[in-house]
């Protein structure tokens, strides 16, 4: 009876282990890649505000003098290149931007509201003329 009940164990621990070999029998896939394309979409927007210092709507190239820095952004899109097409140097802009490969790509470019100083400064210069 006893070896009747070690045959037995023998033969279920066998299977049980010959089923687990079984399961982790798949090959891997490579993950790199899904992993690589899910990080190009979920890319970083970031913005920046200021004067316009040079633009060039043909080739979708402008620079804007913000705050601390010069920025020179890239246009690819239609409706950025739009956009450059309707501003000129010495606008305020406010840009939203992703870097890729190195290079700024500007994905929207809005026209800022001039401020009240700005404007009541050319007032009074038309005024005193």
């Amino acid at each position: 009876m006893k070896r009747m009940i070690r045959v037995l164990v023998i033969g279920l621990s066998t299977l049980a282990f010959s089923g687990l070999s079984f399961a982790q029998a798949k090959p891997a896939t490579p993950a790199a890649p899904t992993v690589e394309k899910k990080a190009e979409t979920k890319a970083k927007i970031s913005r920046v505000s200021g004067e316009v210092t040079a633009v060039d709507a043909k080739a979708g190239t402008l620079a804007i003098k913000a705050k601390d820095k010069d920025v020179n952004l890239t246009a690819e899109s239609k409706s950025a290149k739009g956009a450059l097409g309707k501003i000129k140097v010495g606008d305020m802009v406010r840009v939203s931007y992703t870097e890729k490969d190195g290079k700024m790509i500007a994905s929207s470019v809005k026209a800022e509201a001039k401020s009240k100083a700005a404007t009541t400064e050319k007032k009074s210069d038309t005024k005193t003329k």
